[in-house]
């Protein structure tokens, strides 16, 4: 069953919505002056060290900290993991995530939980109360390319450090570009998405614009302090290294690029955020998602439009 989209964002639960506090204002304000990038390279560096028996009681304690269910992946053994990389980025058993059989499903990306959803308004998106974002500036400043997605659907889904990191295709699609736009590292936890104007477009974060049988689809993997890397399938790592400048590369022709639905498109490091970009008439968000309503791959956040 179809259900119109919301006419704005849903409204998050009441503790989203209540003023910071004077200790989430300070951590917030903290994050200003800290060196983002040389801690993010930092634990680049130490996520991917191989200690043995270090490594393996470090994913433990983890493990047992965030209650991951080890049994999901397709190698629950700690010790199988040869550094900390390996285990946040482990792979799934085959069964663990079915795929919704419904052909019109709008399939989530990836685990976690929903920042906030709507319908693009006048060229932006909602990020918390009070606080909004354009689509132009989240695309790295391509305003024809933002017309692609006006009036249109978004949604935004929150990966903690505990979920499972790597990133699926929610329809079948030809990739057009990948975008790189630089930027800052602030967490993207609910406390600092509260109070942190425009936060996901001042981030860094890769950009991946896919042709699909409902028309464009963006991708926006948005980086965070202490994410060590952005990747995907295509183009393997592309955050490190960081530059300052804004790269689009174009799809090659030769080369095509054609994922199917469910299957995987690129990876984080510990936890981040999607943003995923749908056109006008093209899809209904299910009426039972809003703020904080845990997602996991494979099943539906919304439905394709006939």
């Amino acid at each position: 069953m179809h259900h119109p989209p919301p006419n704005r964002a849903a409204e998050p639960d009441a503790p989203l919505t209540q003023p910071l506090t004077p200790a989430q204002r300070l951590f917030v304000a903290l994050q200003y002056g800290l060196p983002q990038h040389a801690l993010s390279a930092a634990m680049f560096r130490l996520t991917r060290l191989r200690l043995g028996m270090v490594t393996t009681q470090a994913i433990r304690l983890f493990a047992r900290r965030f209650d991951v269910d080890l049994q999901e992946a397709a190698n629950p053994s700690p010790a199988a993991y040869p550094s900390v990389n390996a285990f946040f980025t482990r792979a799934l058993r085959d069964d663990a995530r079915p795929l919704d059989p419904t052909e019109s499903a709008l399939l989530s990306p990836v685990d976690g939980a929903v920042s906030q959803l709507g319908r693009i308004q006048d060229g932006t998106l909602f990020q918390a109360k009070g606080q909004d974002y354009s689509t132009t500036e989240l695309l790295g400043g391509d305003a024809r390319l933002a017309a692609e997605f006006d009036a249109g659907l978004f949604a935004t889904l929150y990966l903690s450090p505990r979920d499972y990191h790597r990133i699926h295709m929610p329809i079948a699609g030809r990739l057009r570009q990948t975008i790189h736009v630089p930027g800052r590292l602030f967490s993207v936890n609910p406390t600092t998405t509260r109070g942190v104007p425009r936060l996901f477009a001042r981030n860094e974060r890769v950009v991946c614009i896919f042709d699909t049988p409902a028309g464009p689809m963006a991708m926006v993997l948005v980086g965070a302090i202490f994410v060590g890397s952005i990747e995907t399938v295509w183009g393997g790592r592309i955050t490190p290294p960081r530059g300052r400048r804004i790269t689009r590369v174009v799809a090659s022709p030769d080369q095509p690029v054609a994922l199917e639905r469910g299957e995987e498109m690129g990876r984080f490091n510990m936890g981040s955020t999607v943003i995923l970009l749908l056109p006008d008439g093209s899809a209904d968000w299910t009426r039972e998602l809003g703020a904080g309503s845990p997602v996991r791959v494979g099943r539906a956040l919304g439905h394709l439009r006939d």
